[in-house]
């Protein structure tokens, strides 16, 4: 049976027009179906009221614990239940999840090395079983990026990884499309050009856009992770634009495929 596990990130978060679009095309995805969301900026807005200070490195949040509680609430509240409710008016029974509920991803808090993440999470573990459980009761599942340790800990986890993880533990039983979904309209030569999409990403190309410094930054870690679900089983990767997500889904005709 196929499944399609969907990536959407902050920036469609964020910007209402491209969200609301991005929801009536997922609504018309047929089931079953995962959705996993980012953040976005709101997290930093609501921290700013709070009085907590934003830190990023390398455009990654530090979570020390006064920004562990913003993203709990910002992420697993704010966010989850929004996308949950926009999506339940639109005849999608969905049902909002962190990776604390039913203890569905465990992770472990990253290790110090050069740089201390804070409470950032590393995925150890992915409940397939439970999750089927779901699908199989036609509930499509909404994953906001916080998984949590043995220790009862909370923690930021990187939703292009969470993803991914969700993407290997499911293919044991299905056969799983997973689609990133941004605001750009693939992997691009050229960051300021729309249009020079490339539509078929191999690995040795992927390394020298790398070095090269073609690639950088965010889109690093979503490929690393596009390449590492290939790898582990996943039967089709995407990179897409948001409003081309139905035609990546159902023609393959969009963005960027991994192969």
């Amino acid at each position: 049976m196929k499944l399609t596990i969907i990536k959407i990130g902050g920036n469609v978060v964020d910007n209402p027009t491209l969200r609301e679009n991005f929801l009536n095309d997922f609504a018309q995805i047929p089931s079953p179906k995962i959705l996993v969301h980012g953040g976005g900026k709101i997290a930093t807005q609501v921290a700013v009221k709070l009085d907590v200070e934003t830190v990023m490195v390398e455009g990654r949040r530090i979570t020390d614990k006064a920004m562990l509680d913003v993203v709990t609430m910002v992420y697993g509240g704010l966010v989850n239940k929004t996308l949950v409710a926009q999506l339940q008016s639109r005849g999608v029974n969905t049902i909002g999840l962190t990776g604390a509920d039913a203890g569905v991803i465990l992770s472990k808090k990253r290790p110090v090395k050069e740089i201390d993440y804070g409470f950032v999470g590393d995925i150890e573990k992915v409940n397939n079983a439970f999750i089927d459980s779901l699908l199989k009761q036609n509930l499509v599942p909404i994953f906001a990026p916080l998984t949590f340790d043995k220790e009862g800990n909370m923690l930021n986890t990187n939703a292009d990884t969470q993803a991914q993880a969700i993407a290997v533990a499911m293919a044991k039983d299905y056969e799983v499309n997973l689609v990133y979904c941004f605001e750009k309209k693939g992997v691009l030569t050229d960051v300021d050009d729309d249009n020079s999409v490339i539509p078929e990403l191999q690995k040795p190309y992927y390394e020298q856009l790398k070095t090269d410094g073609a690639i950088h930054t965010g889109m690093i870690p979503k490929l690393d992770n596009a390449f590492k679900a290939i790898s582990e089983g996943v039967s089709q990767v995407t990179i897409c634009h948001a409003a081309e997500v139905r035609l990546a889904v159902n023609e393959g005709t969009a963005g960027t495929k991994i192969v």
